[in-house]
């Protein structure tokens, strides 16, 4: 689907900013960059800016017009930083990624263009468009960067695309998905822990045994829903153990756990 997605830069004056789309492109998955009439391309700058994406800076096909970059496509959606005097349909960035991904899932190409880092695409141009997208930024500070412009919508894409995929969109932290893989504590452990922490809060003298109200209830449900594992099990066990020796004065550790 996303091989029928193609980026669109209109006469780029700085070589960079054709790296930095070519990088922002890449992250999210599409290839086929069209540079219309670009200033200063092939260029040392855009290789350095590419950072690793120097395979899309190689493939990109260089063009004399927008019309030659258009061709063969069913759905072009142009950026527009600003308002125009004749009213166009307009989408937002999520739209934008919706609509790109539902017309190259059908089959179509789909064509994000981009303008001129000074004055973006002129009326004619933009009227070559079936759809203007503007990106809602602080409107006290509303220019983007052109690579920035593209990786907003290159995003969008990707997330689009991920939801027709079917596909998550997002990666829980690997110590997230490790804990989740860690063997839990057991019902006993976990009763052997809640008697040693309420004998070190006694010692301390956080917890009153005359007066207890409901500080082991609460205790209890806090680490009840924390589904704490054998290893963390370990580590609260270990500090008690280290609490009780620091306050009968007895040698403890110091410093940095090693755990």
């Amino acid at each position: 689907m996303l091989d029928n997605i193609r980026v669109v830069l209109v006469g780029t004056s700085h070589p960079g900013n054709i790296g930095g789309a070519a990088r922002a492109m890449k992250n999210m998955g599409l290839s086929r960059l069209v540079l219309v009439e670009p200033e200063d391309f092939p260029s040392s700058d855009a290789v350095a800016r590419a950072s690793g994406a120097t395979d899309v800076l190689d493939a990109a096909q260089v063009v004399g017009s927008l019309e030659e970059a258009l061709v063969g496509c069913s759905l072009v959606i142009g950026t527009s930083a600003r308002d125009r005097r004749i009213p166009w349909p307009l989408l937002d960035p999520r739209e934008c990624g919706v609509a790109s991904c539902e017309q190259a899932a059908a089959g179509g190409e789909v064509a994000l263009v981009f303008g001129r880092e000074y004055a973006g695409l002129t009326n004619e141009e933009l009227q070559r468009c079936q759809y203007h997208v503007h990106i809602p930024s602080n409107p006290d500070f509303s220019s983007l960067n052109l690579a920035a412009a593209v990786q907003v919508l290159a995003y969008e894409v990707r997330m689009a695309w991920l939801a027709a995929s079917s596909l998550p969109t997002k990666v829980e932290k690997l110590e997230a998905t490790a804990m989740l893989n860690a063997q839990a504590a057991t019902a006993d452990e976990l009763e052997s822990f809640y008697g040693h922490l309420r004998r070190v809060l006694v010692m301390i003298g956080f917890l009153d045994p005359q007066k207890p109200r409901h500080l082991m209830t609460r205790l209890r449900r806090l680490y009840g829903r924390s589904a704490v594992s054998k290893l963390e099990m370990n580590i609260l066990r270990g500090i008690l153990t280290e609490t009780e020796k620091a306050v009968r004065g007895e040698p403890h550790k110091q410093g940095k756990s090693d755990v």
